[in-house]
């Protein structure tokens, strides 16, 4: 049996809390709120589920999967569920949106990419809408690795837009190891700030665990000073216990983020796989005091949807998370829908789609 011991601090593995009495910070099960009672005789069992296994040596500990909490999954579709139904009023709306594209990574990953392409994408980052005053520029652009040093180019050193590029056999993540970190280092040298890493899902879903641990660490690495988005890919996972497995190891192995899709398959984000990453962000932040950033991408494409999206962010982990430093929405086409909102807020009427550049 896995010693799943906190290394610091201390913890009891299991703990049993009056519905009066609540030592300290508790762990609550995935989709469970605090005061829930889900048994009859007062006492909730909860474990404290702690964040790596001891091993011989500390530089080898590992996640162990035994200790990733089960999701309740009736919990997790009610409360996604109500967070579609907050009202927001007109002023926070404006400033939700402006948020919204602060945070957004505007994206172009595609086979047809150009140089041109790619420059175009840089200036409408810096430039979302000269006719409207006062809009803050997007987060980042992601890009392929081949296309980092014209985003460089075209950005210069001093922009507040971070350049992002994917690696690691993007999308599929098949492929050896030694050519995904040579893929991580040449990006990061041609001047990428951040990099959007897949974990190879097949892997996981064998149940190799400790290689998905591995790579990821190895790729953090790799990385140096530049920022590691883990993308787990939850399409292809199949159940939410396994997004939050794959959730755990991915924060554990020391991404700085962890991203739903690649945007690139039919299922993409949603929110409750969302609020699923976001527990086991909140879990990793109570139990170690560290942030750990969320990337939701693809499907998300209207400015309400991403509304919805702020809202679940700060009522599960809390208002320090909204901010591009820690929030992002991987988008190619939401820019063009929230700016339309905000248009409408400025003059009362919605401007033509043609009238918003597409790249």
């Amino acid at each position: 049996m896995p010693d799943c011991t906190l290394l610091s601090p201390p913890f009891n593995r299991v703990q049993s809390i009056s519905r009066r009495r609540f030592p300290g910070k508790v762990r609550l099960a995935s989709g469970q709120q605090r005061g829930e009672n889900r048994t009859r005789s007062g006492l909730v069992p909860v474990r404290i589920f702690p964040l790596i296994m001891k091993t011989k040596s500390a530089a080898t500990a590992r996640y162990d999967i035994s200790c990733s909490p089960p999701v309740d999954q009736v919990g997790i579709a009610e409360r996604a569920q109500r967070f579609t139904t907050r009202s927001i009023k007109t002023g926070a709306k404006r400033e939700g949106l402006l948020k919204v594209l602060n945070m957004i990574d505007l994206t172009t990953l595609e086979g047809a990419d150009t140089p041109n392409k790619v420059r175009q994408l840089c200036y409408k980052a810096e430039h979302l809408h000269d006719a409207i005053p006062g809009l803050p520029t997007t987060a980042a652009v992601c890009v392929y690795p081949p296309f980092v040093k014209v985003a460089r180019q075209a950005l210069g050193s001093a922009s507040p837009v971070k350049i992002a590029s994917v690696a690691t056999s993007f999308p599929s993540g098949q492929g050896h190891l030694d050519h995904k970190l040579e893929e991580t280092q040449r990006a990061v040298g041609d001047g990428a700030d951040e990099i959007d890493m897949v974990i190879s899902r097949g892997k996981f879903l064998a149940g190799d665990y400790n290689y998905v641990f591995d790579e990821i660490a190895q790729i953090k690495e790799a990385c140096g000073k530049a920022r590691l988005k883990v993308i787990l890919e939850t399409g292809e996972l199949g159940t939410l216990d396994n997004v939050r497995r794959a959730s755990d190891i991915a924060i554990h192995a020391g991404a700085d983020f962890i991203k739903t899709s690649t945007g690139k398959i039919s299922s993409a984000a949603t929110i409750p796989v969302t609020l699923v990453m976001l527990l086991a962000i909140r879990d990793y932040h109570f139990q170690t005091g560290k942030m750990v950033g969320m990337k939701p991408a693809g499907g998300i494409s209207k400015a309400k949807l991403a509304l919805h999206y702020l809202v679940m962010v700060k009522e599960t982990v809390g208002p320090e998370w909204l901010t591009n430093q820690w929030f992002r929405f991987g988008a190619s086409s939401l820019a063009n829908d929230v700016l339309m909102q905000v248009a409408k807020l400025e003059d009362g009427l919605y401007q033509a789609p043609q009238y918003f550049s597409k790249d």
